[in-house]
């Protein structure tokens, strides 16, 4: 009887000197019993031939959406991998990538792919150090991919220094010690509030603020990943997440309460990271206010407080973490939260900081215990960031 594959890597080559290497790469991962489809680029095939690539995968491989009149679904490739890596990712393709391109196969299946995605870049010297180059990387670890470290030596260039492609050994065993990540997180139920929410005033007009949920759909992801059951309830949004989670979308501040309300008891981790509105209009108007008098006057009452009025219903094996964005005195505001609202620790972070706050990719963050223990991180991706917070909830779930 053969023995099950250990996994479905899809495999996307693209057009540098190092794609020679994919020959051997396959065969590592058909080795380890890694099942293996490839994508390759129309400039790959200038450099190994597609007939190498699928003698070696055992596969059709794929190049163009069309082929002998059938149709190539990009979408259908992208649920099927457990694994989207890249390798060689060359620096044009690194651009359309960081940029949202989608003229190839290759790209295509990307922003389609709903798995975790690696990739190893291959470029010489002075294009790997180049400013674009450097800014294209950060934005692919922005969303969520994974970047294994290039390699130091001779380039294909005559020139030495970094830029090669990591050998296929150190691919082959960077992926592995990536599938075989401990879920640390599973079985476990996570609910996460993110974005604003919106307290209408009238039909056109409301109270608000600029979150835009990115810090909490970066959650969902890193949670989801670790092996949580996931529910993003997301406030109002132009984001469109994207992740093996549920979300419910809500409006205003009692819409948020009401569906947190509705699944607290079978939550064991609970992350309040919206930006809530603070007061609602007493009063909603049908019709939309029309502009009559220089001032205009309107009625405000406090909205619910979600975190602390759930915080009075918490049970002795729920975890619950809150965030606190401030302007001043921002450690001792968040201190005063912790224990108002019944968390276990809170995330601080100050408008101050640059590059931290709403509607950045980027965030800087200080994690305050009860005890007043707190640690400081450096300015991060959204995305490090959130593995930074569910780090920490791994440990509170281990004391």
């Amino acid at each position: 009887m053969a023995e099950q594959p250990k996994g479905k890597i899809l495999l996307g080559i693209t057009g540098s000197i190092a794609a020679y290497k994919s020959a051997t790469l396959i065969r590592l991962l058909v080795k380890e019993n890694y099942e293996v489809k490839c994508i390759m680029t129309p400039s790959a095939t200038q450099f190994i031939s597609p007939l190498t690539i699928s003698t070696l995968s055992k596969s059709e491989v794929f190049i163009d959406f069309f082929s002998d009149e059938v149709w190539h679904n990009h979408v259908e490739l992208g649920l099927w991998a457990d694994l989207f890596l890249i390798a060689p990712l060359s620096a044009n393709t690194l651009s359309k990538l960081a940029h949202g391109l989608s003229d190839n196969m290759l790209t295509t299946t990307y922003l389609s792919a709903k798995c975790d995605v690696l990739v190893a870049p291959a470029m010489d010297l002075d294009m790997w150090k180049h400013k674009s180059t450097q800014q294209n990387i950060h934005l692919l670890k922005s969303y969520g991919n994974l970047i294994i470290p290039v390699g130091h030596g001779e380039l294909a260039s005559g020139l030495v220094g970094d830029g090669r492609m990591a050998e296929p050994e150190e691919i082959v065993a960077f992926l592995k010690n990536h599938l075989n990540q401990q879920k640390d997180l599973s079985g476990k139920n996570l609910l996460i509030t993110a974005g604003p929410t919106n307290e209408h005033i009238d039909p056109v007009r409301f109270i608000g603020n600029n979150s835009s949920g990115k810090m909490g759909i970066a959650l969902a992801n890193e949670a989801s990943k670790r092996g949580a059951n996931v529910t993003l309830i997301l406030g109002p949004t132009d984001i469109t997440p994207v992740g093996n989670f549920n979300i419910k979308r809500v409006v205003s501040t009692n819409d948020m309460y009401e569906a947190c309300e509705a699944q607290i008891t079978e939550t064991d981790i609970c992350i309040f990271a919206a930006a809530v509105a603070d007061y609602t209009p007493i009063k909603q108007e049908a019709e939309k206010i029309k502009k009559t008098d220089d001032t205009m006057h309107i009625e405000l009452k406090k909205t619910i407080d979600i975190a602390q009025t759930l915080g009075k219903k918490k049970k002795e094996n729920q975890l619950f973490i809150g965030f606190a964005l401030e302007t001043n005195d921002v450690v001792e505001n968040a201190k005063a939260k912790i224990n108002k609202k019944n968390f276990d620790f809170i995330v601080l972070n100050s408008l101050k900081d640059e590059g931290a706050g709403f509607g950045v990719d980027t965030n800087k963050i200080t994690i305050i215990q009860k005890s007043g223990d707190s640690k400081t991180y450096d300015l991060k991706s959204k995305s490090e960031v959130a593995t930074d917070i569910i780090n920490e909830i791994v440990l509170q779930i281990k004391k």
